[in-house]
């Protein structure tokens, strides 16, 4: 929606008196005939409306944080070594090929018996024809431009197994270099492009309900933000007595995206 200035949006027209006393003239002339018609058709109340309420502001005493108490890596970049970029084109880099340079670098998680996600690493062997061919725990890879520079990014995901989680990463090319800029693992219960933006929603242990976490660039930190984490109703709303507070409204996200 475009910014409004004294009411009007900007580049409109600006409103013309004489129209408005027409338009209210007639309005007058129709609800001096509908009361002259008798109760059909009249206006009706809706009834008394709720009190609106403000914000209390809780603890004003306290001192404000001026740092955070836990890392959560909102800031997530990294160079991804042994990788190259024919060309600085995205869509020339091998998914696969960025998988094992991550189970590479972490090979604690990926490599032995006891390693969290073993059985990833057993099955790269599959991905000899590229992702999901056979038991390759690499997903298709999805191009979009997410940074806003003209290019194509890519967003990525692979199983990590024997678990049922997978992890999603988005990618982008910086100074002839990949550059992965967001990372996150979880179980999945679908992944979204939209705009800027990557959506991620899971399910949640409360019935009814899922989580969405929506992450989006930001030119400032190079990087995917996390700028959304809600928790959504998926399924019917059981009838209360209780009144309770009407959902936020939020923007509808396509799940298009242009594949490889």
């Amino acid at each position: 929606m475009p910014p409004t200035s004294a009411g009007n949006p900007v580049g409109s027209h600006p409103r013309q008196p004489g129209k408005v006393a027409r338009r209210a003239a007639a309005v007058a002339l129709l609800l001096a005939a509908a009361v002259g018609c008798g109760d059909a058709g009249g206006l009706e109340g809706a009834g008394a409306t709720q009190t609106a309420v403000g914000p209390a502001r809780l603890w004003p005493e306290l001192t404000p944080a001026s740092s955070p108490a836990f890392e959560i890596g909102e800031v997530n970049t990294e160079v991804v070594k042994g990788v190259k970029v024919p060309g600085d084109d995205i869509r020339r880099v091998d998914p696969v090929g960025v998988v094992r340079a991550e189970i590479d670098a972490s090979p604690g998680d990926y490599d032995g018996d006891k390693a969290p996600y073993r059985d990833t690493n057993s099955r790269m062997t599959d991905c000899g024809k590229g992702p999901e061919h056979g038991r390759c725990p690499v997903l298709r890879p999805y191009y979009r431009d997410l940074t806003g520079d003209g290019r194509d990014d890519l967003t990525l995901g692979f199983r990590l197994l024997p678990g049922k989680t997978t992890a999603v990463r988005v990618y982008t090319v910086e100074e002839h270099r990949l550059v992965r800029v967001m990372a996150w693992e979880d179980a999945l219960s679908g992944v979204e492009l939209a705009g800027r933006s990557l959506v991620i929603r899971s399910p949640s242990e409360v019935a009814g309900y899922e989580y969405r976490l929506q992450w989006t660039w930001d030119r400032d930190q190079r990087a995917m933000l996390l700028t959304q984490d809600e928790m959504l109703r998926t399924g019917p709303r059981k009838h209360s007595r209780y009144p309770s507070a009407p959902p936020s409204a939020s923007p509808s996200l396509s799940p298009s995206a242009s594949t490889g």
